[in-house]
Formats: structure tokens, sequence, C-alpha cells
């Protein structure tokens, strides 16, 4: 068996201070997108997962699995990989949610999604949205999910960047820590939610607030290139850019392609 497995967008990120576990507490709005990985899952002997070495996740999530449906992990996994890695666009999470549904669907007695979502958390705090289906509301460390009505009629493109990577998630928090950014959380939280309510139409989304971790002169290009909101997903660096029109993500993405790489999506709602 196989499905894509879709990227995410961070429409807003909101962070906070470091709670009591360690992690940051997050208020941010989350949007599948399709660019897309396939996941193959099969049972098999023994546990394996091919197509991109840099696995941990799904590995990770089949051992889990496994452990929780009191079997042993005898799956064949492989990722065709099309999201960039350590980008921001969720790739990682979204493979291993994908291949939990997958590996579970094969189970003589397949586990009821609550306990799915149970095993999520410990994988990622991405894992529990791609497990679930729409845009939500990301809270606590962001595996707090609310679903969310939002309008899905609109273009996103997407660029990486060219000579931009980040060290590690982790470093990025500490940057964000280091000058102070958890300052006013509670005011940007606020305003987050304020515009979330108000939201009606695609063009609303403009008035979310800006991603807290990263920011990009891309987005700048984005916005005069007619992109009614841009900013960096997640801890970047990906870029995104949002557009009314086909005709004008089209042109953007192709005026972008200089910078990075470069792709057209639209929202999707499951995957």
């Amino acid at each position: 068996m196989s499905r894509p497995a879709v990227a995410k967008i961070n429409l807003a990120l909101v962070v906070g201070p470091v709670r009591g576990d360690g992690k940051h507490e997050v208020v941010t709005v989350l949007q599948r997108v399709d660019l897309a990985d396939r996941i193959s899952v099969e049972p098999a002997q023994e546990l394996s997962v091919e197509g991109f070495a840099g696995d941990t996740l799904v590995e990770r999530a089949l051992r889990a699995l496994g452990d929780a449906a009191g079997v042993e992990p005898r799956w064949a996994a492989r990722i065709e990989k099309r999201i960039p890695v350590a980008a921001g666009l969720g790739g990682g999470s979204s493979d291993a949610a994908t291949a939990l549904r997958l590996a579970n669907a094969t189970l003589e007695r397949p586990l009821a999604l609550d306990a799915l979502r149970a095993l999520a958390p410990g994988l990622g705090a991405d894992v529990p949205f791609f497990l679930g289906v729409g845009p939500q509301l990301g809270r606590g460390d962001g595996s707090e999910l609310t679903p969310l009505q939002l309008p899905q009629d609109y273009w996103v493109v997407l660029c990486l960047p060219d000579g931009k990577a980040k060290p590690s998630t982790g470093a990025v928090y500490e940057a964000f820590d280091a000058r102070g950014g958890d300052q006013g959380f509670h005011e940007r939280r606020a305003a987050l939610l304020q515009a979330l309510d108000r939201i009606g139409r695609s063009r609303d989304l403009a008035a979310l607030p800006a991603n807290d971790l990263a920011s990009s002169p891309v987005a700048n290009e984005l916005r005069g290139l007619g992109a009614f909101r841009a900013d960096v997903t997640g801890a970047g660096p990906a870029v995104y850019g949002l557009f009314s029109a086909e005709r004008d993500a089209r042109a953007a993405e192709r005026a972008l392609r200089s910078c990075g790489r470069t792709w057209i999506c639209v929202p999707a709602w499951y995957g």
C-alpha cells in the first residue's frame, strides 16, 4: 500500500517561553499543501526503511506502532522524497504519520485512531497534525490541536532559498531565547486568535501575525510579486507566498527560480 505524505506550512507561528518540559509554548496555524512525498508500507519478515537514508522518524513510528499493538514491527517501508529536508515543511512528520496509518491498516487488529494519536506526540510535535484533517490550530508544544475552518481557495508558491539551511530547529529556538523573543507572547497570541476570528476570505489570512522564529527577504520579494501573505514556515528556511490568482502565482514562481528551488502548490485537506 502507498499514499502521499503532504507538506505543511505555518500560516502563523507565535512562540512563547520555555515550558516545564523544556519545550516552548507555541500557538500556530497549520495548513497542508499538496507538495508530497510518497510512502509505501507492506508486511515483511523484518523492519526495513528504504529510499531515504536520512530517515529516523518512519522507523521510530513503526517500532512504536509494533510496541503499542503488541506485535513485532515487521514492515518494509519505502520513502520517495520530494519535500525538502529540514526546511520547515514537516516532511519527516508527515512521512511518519502516513507510515503509521499504512502499517496500522495491515494489522489483524488495527489500533483505533485515538491510539495512533497517543503515539504521535512522542514522535514529533507535527505528527499529530498529520493524523488529522484540515487546517488546525496548534497550542501547547504544537500538538494540542483544534480544527479550523479556513479558506482554501488560493495558490501557494514555495521557495527554498539557495545557501540557506538552519543548523537545527533547536538552534533556531536557542537564538529566539537569546534575543528575548518570548517578550510580548500573550499579546501576540491574543492578536493571532483575534485575527482568526475575523477570517472570512483568503485575503484575510494577511492579518495573521508574522513568524516569531524566522524572517526572510524572500517574503518581501513574494509580496512585491503580488502575494497577499508571505512568510517563513516553521523554523525555516522555506518561505511561502499566498496568491489569489494562478497566473500571478506562476509568474512569481518563475521570478524566484534564480533564488532557489521553487514549487507551486494548493491547499490540501488531508494526506
